[in-house]
């Protein structure tokens, strides 16, 4: 194998092992969302747990940060929370690093 071959298969290695690192760490904020959001609304036990796997469920289906933020914001007003645009995303931000840090387990 050449050197170029091998940085190659070592650079396709990096990204696959990144991609996993980065889906995990969001299937984990997500979950964490759904707890937080839970919490609010007055979800506890088994109720919270299956609110954060409905968000879980949701954004594996549709992979995308606006269509989870909508879900959230939905789901808060719904419940007649009222919270900013800004809270929820700074909370989404939030919880993305802290999802990181137990993924890396720091």
């Amino acid at each position: 194998m050449s050197s170029f071959d091998e940085r190659e298969e070592a650079f396709e290695k990096r990204f696959a092992a990144d991609e996993e690192l980065n889906f995990k760490a969001r299937a984990r904020r997500n979950k964490l969302l759904g707890l937080w959001a839970a919490e609010l609304i007055g979800k506890k036990g088994a109720e919270a747990e299956a609110h954060a796997k409905a968000i879980v469920a949701a954004q594996v289906e549709r992979d995308d940060d606006e269509a989870l933020f909508e879900k959230l914001r939905g789901d808060l007003k719904a419940a007649g929370i009222d919270m900013s645009d800004h809270r929820i995303r700074r909370k989404m931000a939030e919880t993305l690093e802290q999802a990181r840090a137990e993924i890396a387990g720091r």
